[in-house]
């Protein structure tokens, strides 16, 4: 599941709070605090191999590796887009843990759904390709991002309504959502393997690397396919899906009071 929903404005953390709340992941509280993170290495290292030309910090020229310019550029942007999504879980840490609800993901859920449909209508974009976003642009797409702390918001959804509503164009504004996640997964997870990591028993590292194995392969099936979706159609069908999921959800709360 996560990565199917890691990279679709779907919200990855909010399936599978949701899905454990259901079916309940077996394992200590240690195990499945880390497990919901740190499957999202796999998923990262999906998008790095698939972008790799244009994440690359160095080019070979005249027989030599020298710094590629835009390759610096772009993660210059990225870390100042990562900014307020860190000073948010700094200062909020103790506020995140609370708002994990099935009430709070179903409206998180809604609420982004018709966000989606608002949004995607005809448009004539200002940013075409991630070459060409500027500094206060990748800084205001990183306003955006510490929406993702709710859960159900979807980290690749706040930041892509985020393009969307400064003017990118719809490919590269979810291009650039995967380049933020490349540190913001890559920092979180090393944070709770250091947190946590003494605590697993070696049956759940192994189920962790099989959760990291899945979501890898399952990556870079769907970027591929999410980055040629776009070519022709927009967030609506995302839209549609996350309000359809809320209501089910809402639904499964009333039948369980």
């Amino acid at each position: 599941m996560e990565g199917i929903t890691e990279w679709l404005p779907v919200s990855s953390t909010g399936h599978m709070l949701l899905l454990d709340d259901f079916l309940s992941l077996n394992g200590s509280d240690a195990f499945r605090d880390t497990f919901f993170v740190v499957i999202q290495l796999g998923a990262v290292l999906a998008v790095t191999k698939l972008f790799w030309q244009k994440m690359t910090p160095l080019e070979k020229r005249n027989g030599r590796f020298v710094p590629k310019r835009t390759s610096l550029l772009l993660w210059a942007k990225t870390a100042l887009a990562c900014l307020p999504g860190a000073a948010a879980v700094f200062l909020l840490r103790d506020v995140e843990d609370r708002l994990e609800s099935p009430g709070v993901i179903a409206a998180a859920l809604i609420g982004y759904g018709v966000v989606f449909l608002l949004l995607d209508g005809e448009r004539s974009p200002r940013i075409t390709g991630v070459e060409n976003i500027r500094f206060r642009d990748a800084f205001r797409v990183g306003l955006f991002q510490v929406l993702s702390l709710v859960p159900g918001t979807s980290r690749s959804g706040s930041t892509i309504v985020g393009g969307l509503a400064i003017g990118m164009e719809r490919q590269t504004a979810a291009e650039f959502s995967f380049f933020l996640a490349v540190p913001v997964m890559a920092g979180y997870s090393l944070v709770k393997l250091l947190q946590n990591g003494v605590f697993i028993t070696p049956s759940e590292w192994a189920c962790l690397a099989a959760g990291c194995a899945a979501a890898h392969f399952t990556s870079l099936a769907v970027v591929r396919h999410l980055m040629g979706y776009l070519k022709h159609h927009g967030f609506r069908a995302f839209g549609w899906y996350r309000i359809g999921l809320g209501v089910l959800v809402l639904i499964r709360l009333w039948s369980r009071s």
